[in-house]
């Protein structure tokens, strides 16, 4: 199985460490369009504007300066790059060996500024969203179209996608073809802003079982040990599978 995710939005520095290295990321088949986005980010990120090019508050001036030092600043493994509201519920820090190799086999984390990265890459944090039009590159979305659609699906191999991006990033690859019928977004009903923590508990829920299963009903059948989940069929061709995730309750 790969388990999609978004990334968030804060991340994590180091103060020392080995600098960005695009030959040393996986899927080399991505390193061109990386090194692109790397570049015009970069310049952009110098410019006057740079808060309206990239989308966010002018006040975050050190988040767009990191934009900046992202070929000299110390690179991060992914698996403590991003925090936030998803990846604390993944908590990967707490899983036991077996569960971290799994989570290192079957997450990516789809990156506007690395198109997917494996939770053992090494980057450097950045600011960017796969919603900027960046200047020299155009919309990210669709520059990493074409490169995701040829990589990702060597990726999978025979398993399932578990789609647990935002549209934001969904945007960026769309399963094809025979692995269309294999695609399975989570959903979660209800309170959004139980979404991404439910999301990093199926990630980690994922993460911990040996299961491995092939068909979207295996997959809930694995996911209905820990949560209330209903499945519903594609609405239509190249559409997913949606599978309901109900949020844990919460202690009275």
């Amino acid at each position: 199985m790969l388990i999609l995710l978004p990334p968030s939005e804060s991340k994590t520095g180091r103060a020392r460490g080995r600098t960005l290295d695009l030959e040393r990321v996986s899927l080399p088949g991505l390193t061109a369009p990386r090194a692109a986005v790397v570049s015009a980010v970069a310049e952009a990120s110098t410019r006057h504007d740079a808060a309206t090019l990239l989308g966010v508050s002018p006040n975050l001036t050190e988040e767009i300066a990191r934009n900046t030092r992202l070929t000299t600043a110390p690179s991060v493994p992914v698996a403590d790059l991003y925090t936030g509201v998803l990846y604390d519920a993944l908590d990967l820090p707490s899983l036991d060996a077996a569960a971290r190799r799994r989570a290192n086999r079957r997450v990516l984390v789809v990156s506007a500024l690395f198109g997917a990265l494996r939770l053992t890459d090494r980057v450097p944090p950045y600011r960017l969203s796969m919603a900027v039009n960046l200047p020299g590159v155009g919309p990210l979305a669709g520059h990493w179209r074409r490169p995701l659609a040829e990589h990702l699906p060597e990726v999978v191999g025979r398993g399932l996608v578990i789609d647990c991006r935002s549209s934001t990033y969904a945007a960026a690859w769309v399963p094809q073809g025979e692995l269309a019928r294999r695609w399975v977004q989570i959903r979660v009903p209800g309170a959004t802003h139980m979404a991404k923590h439910t999301r990093g508990l199926v990630t980690r829920a994922l993460c911990q079982s040996p299961a491995d299963p092939r068909s979207p009903r295996g997959l809930t059948a694995v996911l209905a040990e820990t949560f209330r989940v209903e499945l519903h069929e594609p609405a239509g061709a190249a559409r997913p599978w949606v599978l309901d995730v109900h949020p844990p309750a919460t202690p009275a």
